[in-house]
């Protein structure tokens, strides 16, 4: 083995330095390339980095954008990246609405436009009066299944016939077009807010596995995936009462909840808490025999609204919470809450495990009126994601929710 060894020629100082110079260079090389690469796809080319946290743009001064990053706060995980992308979105996103269906039952047609489950309705009607609707197939990045599994409820449809009629309804669309054949169903999606239409399609998991789920109730015990689908916010609408904001010296009360008790932890929440004298916790709605909109006044003045999961994970109650000013206290786990990829919850709500219910007076109560003041303020600023108009306004529900769908539009490819 010595032998061997000796008779091995051994690299000269001269092979070595050329060698420390080869890989000197392609370290180089490469530093440089995943520079330009950085530069060339997160940057536009009128845009220069000129430090971190500062962009200068041509034409632009620093107050304009010092005014940008004030209303793209840290409320957003990633600010800049968020206003590249929602900007590329409102140019080059479109969407295909099928055609096919009797507009006089299930398809085409947009639920009504209140209560708790107008979110659906909005984003019917709302996906066909925005500039992203397209008539050419062949220009769309999404393709949207219109079926509302709520309305056949109102019609007395049982769950087992809603699965057949939606069944159906799709397996027609997959034979008269060939869009689905091309990626399985991975650039297609539908919505749904009410939780029947959950019951009504987790019987299709050539549906629920392969297409984009935006829906009200995104649980993982019903087959969520959060890398596919999204979390479309449930909001009622219209609001009783003006958004609140820039009120807190009103809020005097602590935390607030009366609900139903519907849930296990709803029934934890009141039989730990009705009693105490500085949360203002209710185990019924509040009647309106007790007065005009007493419900909604309570939310202007409390700091805290306690908003736990319900039948499902979600509440409309967080939409509301966010609308009349009250930080949000959300007690459901397993809740991947909407625009969760976007938006940083924490920096304006308070999100606790369901076993953190038994210390919750302890918990707000280590929060300091400064503290509390940052939240309000962050709440205010993101209050526009959680309403929806008709038309559509650029940064309101649907608009955030169509982002979503635009960051999700190419993660499956075949």
């Amino acid at each position: 083995m010595s032998s061997v060894k000796q008779n091995q020629p051994q690299p000269s100082c001269h092979t070595l330095f050329s060698l420390r110079g080869s890989l000197l260079t392609l370290a180089i090389l490469t530093l440089l390339s995943f520079t330009y690469l950085s530069l060339k796809y997160t940057t536009p080319s009128s845009q220069v980095t000129a430090s971190v946290g500062k962009v200068v743009d041509a034409g632009r001064s620093e107050e304009v954008e010092d005014a940008d990053d004030d209303e793209f706060g840290d409320v957003y995980h990633s600010p800049r990246v968020f206003k590249l992308n929602f900007a590329e979105m409102e140019k080059r996103f479109k969407v295909y609405i099928y055609p096919d269906g009797d507009s006089k039952t299930f398809y085409q047609t947009p639920r009504k436009l209140t209560g708790k489950y107008a979110s659906e309705g909005y984003f019917f009607q709302n996906i066909r009066e925005s500039r992203f609707r397209t008539l050419d197939p062949d220009q769309a990045h999404l393709f949207f299944i219109p079926i509302s599994c709520h309305k056949m409820r109102g019609k007395g449809t049982s769950y087992e016939n809603m699965t057949i009629i939606v069944q159906n309804y799709v397996e027609s669309l997959i034979s008269k077009y060939p869009y689905w054949n091309r990626t399985l169903g991975a650039d297609h999606f539908f919505v749904t807010c009410h939780d029947v239409g959950v019951r009504a399609t987790e019987g299709l998991p050539l549906l629920v596995k392969n297409s984009i789920r935006a829906v009200c109730s995104p649980s993982y015990d019903v087959g969520f995936i959060p890398h596919k689908d999204v979390a479309l916010p449930q909001v009622l609408q219209p609001f009783a009462l003006p958004a609140g904001g820039n009120d807190v010296e009103n809020r005097t009360s602590l935390g607030f909840w009366a609900g139903h008790r519907n849930s296990k932890i709803r029934v934890i929440l009141a039989r730990v808490w009705e009693n105490d004298t500085e949360l203002d916790i209710s185990n019924n709605r509040i009647s309106r025999a007790t007065g005009h909109l007493v419900y909604q006044k309570r939310f202007y003045r409390s700091k805290f609204c306690i908003c736990p999961g319900g039948s499902q994970v979600n509440s409309a109650r967080i939409a509301d919470s966010i609308h009349y000013g009250c930080i949000p206290v959300i007690l459901s786990n397993y809740y991947d809450l909407p625009f969760n990829d976007i938006l940083d919850w924490r920096k304006f709500a308070v999100v606790l495990k369901e076993s953190d219910v038994y210390q919750l007076k302890q918990i707000l109560k280590k929060i300091s009126q400064a503290e509390f003041v940052v939240l309000h303020n962050n709440l205010v600023k993101i209050q526009k994601h959680f309403q929806w108009n008709s038309p559509p306004v650029r940064y309101d529900a649907f608009h955030m929710v169509m982002y979503n769908l635009w960051l999700r539009h190419h993660t499956i490819q075949y």
